[in-house]
């Protein structure tokens, strides 16, 4: 295995990860806030990462605040 190929190939999709994940919080966070469904937050949020070849499964869970209150 060749590590830098490694370690630049899995940077490039993190940050796609990264960048895509965030467009798509904020354009649904949005929506629900034009539609009035949305509460004063925070809102739970749950990803998974999985890559089958290898077995792997990984679940981060987290809060995303829509306010100053709470925030840390």
């Amino acid at each position: 295995m060749n590590e830098d190929a490694f370690n630049m190939s899995m940077r490039k999709f993190l940050k796609r990860v990264g960048v895509t994940s965030q467009q798509e919080i904020e354009k649904a966070v949005r929506a629900a806030a034009d539609a009035g469904s949305l509460g004063a937050g925070p809102v739970k949020a749950t990803v998974t990462l999985q890559i089958g070849e290898i077995g792997l499964e990984h679940v981060v869970e987290g809060d995303i605040e829509l306010s100053d209150e709470g925030a840390s």
